[in-house]
């Protein structure tokens, strides 16, 4: 297990062992592809539209859509498939919709512009990496 999946285990009690371990596999995937500056907040209390938010940059459109690719195919080996992806042409900004959890994968730049993670700042942060 990484050090980072050891965090998201220790760190959240109430996440259900189903839920922690496709987290764990959706950001291992995304550690695969050298994902930058990786976040997992629980946004449970505050939103309807998902229980968690899986925040990651990437350096170029490319790499962005790799990310977006290897979580696809890691989660679909737990047969689990994405409601909906929105960006993946453009890959400035991928959203992946697990329903449970959204992914959100931007560049640099957009990161910064939109940046969720002050937004989503009444969310706790489960682990960053």
């Amino acid at each position: 297990m990484s050090d980072a999946n050891k965090m998201i285990e220790e760190t959240d009690t109430d996440i259900s062992n189903e839920l922690k371990d496709m987290i764990r596999t959706a950001t291992d995937a995304l550690l695969d592809k050298k994902a930058m500056d990786i976040r997992v907040i629980d946004i449970s209390r505050i939103s309807v539209m998902a229980d968690y938010f899986i925040i990651a940059s990437g350096s170029n459109s490319n790499q962005i859509q790799a990310m977006c690719d290897n979580v696809e195919e890691k989660l679909a080996h737990k047969h689990l498939s994405p409601k909906q992806i929105e960006g993946y042409d453009s890959a400035n900004w991928i959203l992946m919709d697990y329903v449970d959890f959204v992914i959100h994968l931007f560049d640099e730049e957009n990161r910064s512009f939109y940046n969720l993670e002050r937004i989503w700042s009444d969310g706790k942060v489960i682990t960053s990496f």
